[in-house]
């Protein structure tokens, strides 16, 4: 929680112009307003700098996707409450991530800067950009499924962080499979929820589903996500992304032996 608190006690406020710093403010209060400018001192890339884009991003998205479709759903309320909740936040972090979520509702909400910002804070940092689009995903399909007006959003915001059509597809894929295993956790995951999951076939051959397993993991592996500028907070998102792409294989794995 370093970077939180820099930003409280303002050696963030310096590190932050453009849309990602006024929306800081906003949810921080008028009183953070005049620490809101851009020192050459930091870099686009510093740890905690990008932990406090990717914070700010994160939510303000969020409520703008949910709000696509022209109303934010109870589940998708429920859904951004269940990473708040996950992420342990403190109640001020808590009250942050609410007001940065409405002020992705508000009509204007200049997602374009935005994401540019924040692909620009990231600095490179794959694995990091495709975790927030991951995120934006589960908060989009917590209702069941990825609407019209949602999907729009979520294919420009990947174009722009310069992920291909097959590659978002790839994740809307992913995200679908999690959302099913998640839903059937009483029963079980299924196996065909499981190759969704790995983004593979009952046709793939074993070597083909320890390769797409391997990579998943490594993609999703929470200790290195952290070191490229998750917040520490997220952590837990990482970790339950990582058990249910464990889980999948697992699956798979079982059904072959049989």
């Amino acid at each position: 929680m370093a970077w939180w608190g820099k930003l409280i006690g303002g050696a963030l406020g310096y590190m932050f112009g453009g849309p990602l710093g006024a929306l800081l403010g906003v949810a921080l209060g008028s009183n953070f307003d005049k620490g809101l400018k851009l020192s050459d001192d930091f870099a686009p890339g510093d740890q905690q700098r990008v932990q406090a884009a990717f914070f700010t991003a994160c939510f303000s998205v969020m409520g703008h996707i949910a709000k696509a479709d022209g109303r934010v759903s109870k589940d998708e309320i429920a859904s951004a409450r269940h990473i708040m909740a996950q992420m342990q936040l403190s109640d001020e972090q808590k009250q942050a991530a609410i007001k940065l979520f409405d002020e992705g509702k508000q009509p204007g909400f200049p997602l374009r800067e935005v994401v540019q910002q924040f692909k620009h804070e990231c600095h490179r940092r794959r694995n990091l950009v495709q975790m927030f689009i991951e995120i934006q995903l589960a908060t989009a399909m917590a209702d069941g499924s990825l609407h019209d007006a949602e999907r729009r959003i979520i294919l420009d915001i990947a174009a722009m962080l310069d992920f291909s059509q097959q590659e978002i597809e790839h994740l809307i894929h992913l995200a679908a499979g999690t959302q099913g295993s998640r839903q059937q956790t009483r029963s079980g995951l299924s196996l065909q929820e499981a190759y969704a999951i790995l983004d593979v076939s009952p046709d793939s051959s074993d070597a083909e589903i320890k390769k797409a397993y391997r990579r998943l993991m490594s993609q999703h592996h929470p200790d290195k996500l952290v070191a490229k500028g998750l917040p520490e907070e997220m952590i837990k998102l990482a970790t339950e992304k990582t058990a249910e792409i464990r889980k999948a294989y697992e699956k798979i794995r079982e059904s072959r032996k049989a």
